[in-house]
C-alpha cells in the first residue's frame, strides 16, 4: 500500500500531516510512503529527514496519482478534482460544518474519513486529534495573552515593591481551557474559570484555579461524548449577566466555548469588554466558528476602547512543530487500527463499518456520503 502526504494547502496552515520519525513507523510496518518536497519545511522537518526516514520525496501531482491513502491535516482543501475511485483520504474534514466539500469528494469516488469525528472512548483515546490540537490551542492562547498584556504575569517581591499578579479568566474547561489554566498557573497568575458543565469543577480546582460558579440550570449539559452541549440564546444570556463582574475584574480573558458544526456562542459582549481595565486582553480560541465574543474579528488584532482582543483562527499552525507531532501520532495510530494486521499488503483500505471508530470517522464511500448526520446536512 502507497501512503501519500501531500504540503497542506489551506492559507496559513504550518502544520504536517506525518513526521519523519512516525513516517520511519509506517516504513517499517511495510508501507511504501512518499511525501510532497517541502512538506514538513514550515513546521521545521526538512526533505533531508524524511529521505533518511526511508520515505520518497517527489512532487505533488505524483504524491496524489500514485498513494492508495492520502494523509493530511485538512483533508477537504478544495482539490477534488486530483482524487480518484477507491483512493482514501484521512485528516480534519469539517464535515459538520462544510458538509458541501465533503459531497464533492464523495463525487469523486474517493474514500474520505474525518478525524473531527473520533469517537470519545477508551480505544481512540491515541487517535483524538482534536484534543491533541486543543491542548496546543490552549498553551498558545495564554503565551499570546503574556506577549500583548502590558503587565507581568508572576506576583514579585523586589526591592522597587511588590508586583500583584496577573487575573486570568478561562471561560471553557474543556482540554483547551485546562491546558489554558495549567499554562497560565506555570506563569504565575491568578486564574479562575467557568464551565457550563459542573462536572469539571474538580479537574479546575486540581489545576490550582478557582472555579466560578453561577446558578444557572445545567443539568442537559454535556453530551455523550464529554463535549459541551449548545444551550439556549435565554441561557446564554442570563450567564452574559452574571458573569459580568468576574469579566470586569480580570486582566486576561481566554474563551474556548466551541459546538461541532455551529457558530460559536456569544459569551462576551461588547459591554462586557468594556468593563474591563484599560490594557486587557482577550484571546478567542472560538475566532473560526465566528467567535465568542461579539467584537472578534479572525486572524486580526482588535483594540476596543483600550481592550486588545485577539482572535487566532488556527492557533495549531502557531506551534507547529509540536502539533504536528502530536497529530502525526493520532493519524498514524488511526491508519493501522484501519489497516489491521495484514493490511499494509492491501491497494486499498479495508473498512469494518461494525468497528465503531470506523463507522463513526466514515464519511464518503463508493461515491456516496455514508455518515447518517452528515448526509442529512
Amino acid at each position: 500500500m502507497k501512503v501519500g502526504i501531500p504540503k497542506e494547502s489551506w492559507p496559513g496552515e504550518t502544520r504536517v500531516a506525518v513526521v519523519p520519525a512516525a513516517a520511519a513507523g509506517l516504513v517499517k510496518s511495510g508501507l511504501d510512503v512518499m511525501v510532497e518536497h517541502g512538506a514538513g519545511t514550515a513546521a521545521g522537518f526538512t526533505d533531508e529527514a524524511y529521505r533518511a526516514a526511508g520515505v520518497a520525496v517527489t512532487t505533488r501531482a505524483d504524491v496524489f496519482r500514485s498513494a492508495d491513502v492520502l494523509l493530511q491535516v485538512r483533508a477537504a482543501p478544495g482539490e477534488p478534482a486530483m482524487l480518484r475511485r477507491g483512493q482514501a483520504v484521512i485528516g480534519f474534514a469539517d464535515p459538520l460544518g462544510a458538509p458541501q466539500a465533503v459531497k464533492a469528494i464523495a463525487a469523486t469516488g474517493a474514500t474520505l474519513l474525518s478525524m473531527e469525528l473520533m469517537p470519545r472512548i477508551t480505544r481512540a483515546q491515541s487517535m483524538d486529534a482534536l484534543s491533541s490540537m486543543a491542548t496546543v490551542a490552549g498553551y498558545k492562547a495564554v503565551l499570546l495573552a503574556a506577549t500583548t498584556l502590558p503587565r507581568m504575569f508572576p506576583m514579585l517581591m523586589t526591592a522597587a515593591g511588590t508586583v500583584s499578579p496577573a487575573r486570568v479568566f478561562i471561560m471553557g474547561a474543556g482540554v483547551a481551557g485546562l491546558q489554558a489554566i495549567s499554562t497560565a498557573r506555570r506563569l504565575g497568575a491568578r486564574v479562575e474559570a467557568y464551565d457550563v458543565r459542573p462536572a469539571v469543577k474538580e479537574q479546575v480546582q486540581s489545576l490550582g484555579a478557582r472555579f466560578v460558579e453561577l446558578p444557572l440550570e445545567s443539568a442537559d449539559s454535556e453530551d455523550k461524548g464529554g463535549y459541551a452541549k449548545a444551550q439556549d440564546e435565554a441561557f446564554y444570556r442570563r450567564q452574559r449577566e452574571m458573569m459580568l463582574k468576574v469579566v470586569a475584574a480580570s486582566d486576561v480573558v481566554i474563551t474556548t466555548a466551541l459546538i461541532p458544526g455551529k457558530r460559536a456562542p456569544i459569551l462576551l459582549t461588547a459591554e462586557m469588554v468594556e468593563a474591563m481595565p484599560p490594557g486587557s486582553v482577550i484571546v478567542d480560541l472560538a475566532a473560526e466558528r465566528g467567535g465568542n465574543c461579539e467584537l472578534t474579528k479572525p486572524d486580526e488584532i482588535v483594540v476596543h476602547r483600550g481592550v486588545t482582543i485577539l482572535g487566532p483562527s488556527n492557533p495549531p499552525a502557531l506551534v507547529p512543530y509540536h502539533a504536528s507531532q502530536m497529530y502525526s501520532k493520532n493519524i498514524t495510530t488511526f491508519l493501522a487500527h484501519l489497516l489491521g494486521k495484514d493490511g499494509a499488503g492491501l491497494t486499498e483500505l479495508p473498512l469494518d463499518t461494525d468497528d465503531e471508530i470506523t463507522r463513526e470517522t466514515l464519511l464518503t464511500r463508493g461515491g456516496e456520503v455514508v455518515h447518517p448526520r452528515v448526509r442529512e446536512l
